[in-house]
């Protein structure tokens, strides 16, 4: 009887030993575990060391996609949020895109994400946008605006995304940076 006494309460301290050690610092957006604050146990100072990259830090990096049409890549930084972020989670996706208003390329996406919108007034060319919860927007012009978007990102350097973007429908490819 004892020894059940001894081998239960054993067994519920490790239990909670191993709930505690689990994934409770997981970053589920960079896909890596956390300690301290950081990323596989390093210090604060290592870690911004050792993870720039031409200037950026590890998070920006990650934050980062490409953006492939008509022949053309593009870089994307996207917005630190929960849309962003589960969009980030559905790539690569190559879409078929349909043209409207001479200003924007579009597609339905197959599940929600989650929306916060608002109206941003002007949308820039290269800005990533969500309409309601599925449409996909990528705006190739700069105009005014009375609609509301929620951001999940936008191109770094846009000026020939017009171009590359073309007349009409379009293929376009969207995938983790490399």
């Amino acid at each position: 009887m004892k020894a059940a006494i001894i081998s239960t309460a054993m067994l519920m301290f490790f239990a909670t030993t191993a709930v505690s050690c689990g994934n409770d610092d997981y970053d589920s957006y960079t896909g890596q575990n956390v300690v301290n604050g950081t990323d596989n146990g390093e210090s604060e100072n290592d870690s911004t060391q050792q993870s720039n990259n031409n200037g950026q830090n590890e998070e920006e990096m990650t934050r980062k996609i490409t953006i492939s049409a008509g022949g053309a890549n593009f870089t994307a930084t996207l917005a630190d949020n929960r849309t962003a972020q589960a969009f980030a989670s559905m790539l690569p996706l190559t879409l078929d895109m349909n043209e409207l208003n001479g200003n924007e390329k579009y597609f339905y996406l197959d599940s929600s994400l989650p929306a916060d919108s608002n109206n941003p007034g002007t949308i820039n060319a290269g800005d990533i946008m969500l309409y309601g919860s599925d449409c996909l927007v990528l705006f190739y012009k700069t105009f005014s605006t009375s609609y509301s978007y929620t951001r999940i990102g936008s191109v770094d350097n846009p000026q020939q995304l017009a171009e590359a973007l073309g007349r009409g429908n379009v293929k376009v490819t969207f995938s983790a940076a490399e």
